[in-house]
């Protein structure tokens, strides 16, 4: 089986944040599969196919990409931000697991890349600069009664959280019963960074406070980071917060 398949991510916009490894992949491969939007940010190239799927998609994505590396050819499936955080590489090993035995010993490479939450704290600082959570609040995949849970226990332990998929255009309960659950332990004066559409034109970033978050602003292109109880904001004449996570944490 000479063909291979390659999941990669594309950060989250760009193209000076793709590594070099994530790019090499992409200009050696036949066939390239994604999400429409990540598939229109590569340049188009005669001797490569585009497959274009929608949202919701990944799994028969990943199953038509193996399929393809199974024949022999060189392969590229495409994600936003890194391939393994809420992304591609899962439905990809999911499709291997319960797949046909051959694909099973297809080459898989998994090559990294720039997180939605890490380019987000770096713009303000380091708000993830200590132990941290990452929370998706999507209710597609499971249940809001696990998402609440696992919210309220990572906010009992106190870690700084960034939360995925926050809201949308119809589901916008879903994240002010999610601040509402990290008031209940942590207050309204903890610090909050709203990154949406980072590293791109559109960039907006604003720090705020969890009592003083407008969620209405709040939409799937935003990154939420909610700090924990060590969380500061160092405020500058003129120039944006700093937003970080204290290294140390005291004996209790």
């Amino acid at each position: 089986m000479s063909g291979h398949l390659t999941v990669v991510g594309l950060g989250p916009g760009p193209n000076d944040w793709v590594t070099p490894a994530a790019q090499a992949a992409i200009e050696n491969a036949e066939d390239l599969l994604g999400y429409i939007p990540y598939l229109n940010r590569i340049p188009e190239r005669a001797e490569q196919t585009k497959h274009a799927s929608d949202n919701r998609e990944e799994l028969a994505r990943a199953g038509d990409a193996l399929a393809l590396a199974a024949s022999g050819r060189r392969v590229v499936v495409v994600s936003g931000g890194d391939p393994g955080v809420f992304a591609m590489a899962t439905a990809v090993c999911e499709a291997i697991d319960t797949g046909p035995q051959d694909w099973r010993q297809i080459d898989i490479r998994v090559e990294p890349g720039v997180t939605a939450m890490l380019a987000a704290a770096a713009r303000v600082g380091a708000p993830l600069g200590h132990d941290f959570a990452v929370i998706s609040l999507s209710d597609i995949l499971k249940p809001w009664e696990v998402i609440e849970k696992r919210l309220r226990l990572t906010s009992e332990a106190d870690l700084a959280i960034a939360l995925y998929n926050p809201a949308s255009k119809t589901r916008k309960e879903q994240i002010q019963r999610a601040f509402t659950v990290l008031a209940e332990t942590r207050g309204l004066n903890v610090p909050v960074v709203l990154a949406k559409a980072v590293g791109r034109k559109d960039e907006e970033i604003t720090v705020t406070t969890l009592g003083q978050t407008d969620t209405d602003q709040i939409d799937m292109r935003t990154l939420v980071i909610v700090g924990s109880s060590t969380t500061r904001t160092i405020a500058r004449n003129g120039l944006p917060p700093l937003v970080y996570t204290d290294r140390f944490v005291k004996e209790s």
